[in-house]
């Protein structure tokens, strides 16, 4: 079997569509179609029913999906288990992080790491917190960042960052100069947020539909700084982390913490609880703790 068309296959199913698939594996869609086309063929039953511009699994598709995240894990288990031959002279670790961790918080960590370590090769993968935590659950991804909480009793966790959300808005705002505001204030303003699979979309969602009102969403963006272009051209307003705010020009923008226990970015570290941990990772854990001092 073809491990290749196996992963386009799982990537199809997680993702829910063929474009967005193709997108994250670097692909063109007629390629995913093909690689599919051809474990279907090698399976000999269909995997995928289409229907119109949507498609579901066949229960052939069910199966080959568990078992292929299966198989995945225990290549990749496989890869680092081997690369540890070698030590940490040479191999390859995969970091799952959220977009707006990476610019906030892990170049440094990233310039270490490689300066420690010049012969692994470091590739990032960017997704939602969501996302990545299933990933690492899986075992698809040995480590990556998420939000939490997390279930504790599988993961194994290390906290980065506890920071409070801030709401954006073009300066001169009706809330200029004000050192905190709360949501109900801000209810009925049009929303720029990011993807509906990040978590803090879920949990600012949640927080809406706790007071009883509609969320007004006019724009979504994985890229927080395209979202603050889009809030300096007065689609709407956003809320970001403290930390990501710290980089706004403050002459374009006001910024004003939102008074809300609920709406925390709190990151952390996350490995699976009792699995097999690469000499890479355990690096990187160790690199992270040196440069981000950890909040716990």
């Amino acid at each position: 079997m073809d491990i290749r068309a196996l992963r386009y296959f799982v990537e199809v199913v997680k993702r829910h569509s063929f474009t967005k698939a193709a997108d994250a594996l670097f692909v063109t869609q007629p390629t995913i179609s093909k690689m599919v086309k051809q474990l279907e063929e090698e399976l000999g039953t269909p995997l995928i029913i289409r229907e119109g511009r949507s498609f579901r699994l066949s229960d052939a598709g069910k199966v080959a999906f568990e078992r292929g995240m299966d198989v995945l894990s225990a290549m990749n288990q496989l890869k680092n288990e081997l690369n540890d031959l070698a030590g940490l002279t040479r191999g390859e670790l995969v970091v799952g992080l959220p977009p707006m961790v990476g610019v906030a918080f892990f170049a440094p960590v990233v310039g270490a790491f490689r300066e420690r370590y010049p012969g692994i090769e470091l590739k990032m993968v960017e997704d939602g917190a969501l996302a990545i935590e299933n990933s690492v659950r899986s075992g698809e991804l040995e480590i990556g960042v998420a939000v939490l909480p997390v279930d504790n009793s599988f993961f194994q966790q290390f906290a980065v960052v506890r920071d409070p959300l801030c709401l954006i808005a073009p300066a001169s705002s009706p809330w200029h100069g004000r050192s905190s505001i709360t949501l109900p204030e801000i209810a009925d303003q049009n929303f720029v947020l990011y993807p509906e699979d990040f978590t803090l979309s879920s949990r600012i969602s949640h927080a809406f539909r706790e007071m009883g009102k509609p969320l007004n969403i006019v724009g979504r963006s994985a890229h927080w700084d395209f979202i603050v272009e889009l809030v300096n051209a007065r689609l709407g307003v956003t809320l970001l982390p403290r930390s990501v705010v710290e980089r706004l020009d403050r002459k374009e923008y006001d910024v004003i913490p939102v008074s809300n226990p609920w709406l925390i970015w709190h990151l952390a570290l996350i490995w699976q609880q009792g699995g097999y941990l690469s000499h890479a990772a355990r690096a990187w854990i160790a690199v992270t703790q040196d440069v981000l001092g950890g909040l716990q």
